[in-house]
């Protein structure tokens, strides 16, 4: 239902009321005319603060990422302890997400626009930053950019693949294995020791992990010089090109 801070508020008032028709019915519950009603407005107000209903459900995937980002940063950890433990946790929420809200998780996969696009890039930030933090203890096994992949890849297909089977044939281990076998791939079972692994991939892939996002010291253009080079040096080792 609609909030109390929403009553003063068309567009927050109307998202909310798409939101909850979109979780009752799917899609097809998502009309003009259902959503007006729903929200107590005439339909060309919808027109006048939306375009159409696409724009509609682009600010229904921009609620949906600022909900989700509002949970993920009440139980992020500043400094955990545990790496790997807060990976599996980061992976469970988004799975949670993704099981317990279908219908919204897969609109916000599917949007485009420049409000859900900010939303989700501020997502990747916390998800690239677990990956940080991994790979600057030593517990990366893949490169930085993999490691994401892989964990985007096996939350999503945790999701989709839940929704496919049937409710009487889902098993909740799925999940776990899932998550096992994103961690098993990512994350070495001991981390390296710096002396143990040596030379230029080893000493970039540090460099790389311990950067900060703001350094003063070198300007935009000069941080991302700087992180293609380590990234290149962390793949090969900076081996010489023919």
């Amino acid at each position: 239902m609609p909030t109390r801070d929403s009553t003063d508020n068309p567009r927050r008032r109307i998202v909310e009321a798409a939101v909850e028709l979109l979780e009752n019915g799917g899609p097809d519950a998502v009309s003009t005319r259902a959503v007006a009603a729903a929200a107590g407005m005439q339909p060309p107000a919808i027109y006048r603060l939306f375009g159409d209903k696409e724009g509609l459900l682009e600010a229904v995937a921009e609620h949906g990422y600022a909900q989700f980002l509002e949970r993920k940063r009440a139980q992020l950890n500043p400094a955990p302890q545990d790496p790997v433990e807060e990976l599996r946790h980061g992976w469970d929420v988004v799975v949670e997400f993704g099981v317990s809200r279908p219908e919204l998780f897969a609109v916000m996969n599917r949007a485009t626009g420049r409000g859900s696009d900010a939303a989700h890039r501020a997502g990747l930030e916390i998800l690239h930053g677990r990956v940080r933090r991994l790979a600057a203890g030593g517990w990366l096994r893949v490169d930085e950019e993999l490691a994401a992949q892989i964990i985007r890849a096996t939350g999503q297909g945790a999701v989709t693949t839940w929704h496919s089977t049937p409710a009487d044939r889902r098993n909740p281990a799925l999940l776990t294995i899932l998550r096992e076998s994103m961690v098993a791939a990512v994350t070495r079972a001991e981390p390296a020791i710096p002396a143990a692994e040596s030379g230029p991939a080893a000493a970039a892939r540090a460099l790389r992990a311990a950067l900060p996002d703001d350094a003063d010291v070198l300007s935009d253009a000069e941080q991302r010089l700087l992180r293609e080079w380590l990234t290149r040096l962390a793949s090969d080792g900076g081996a010489p090109r023919a």
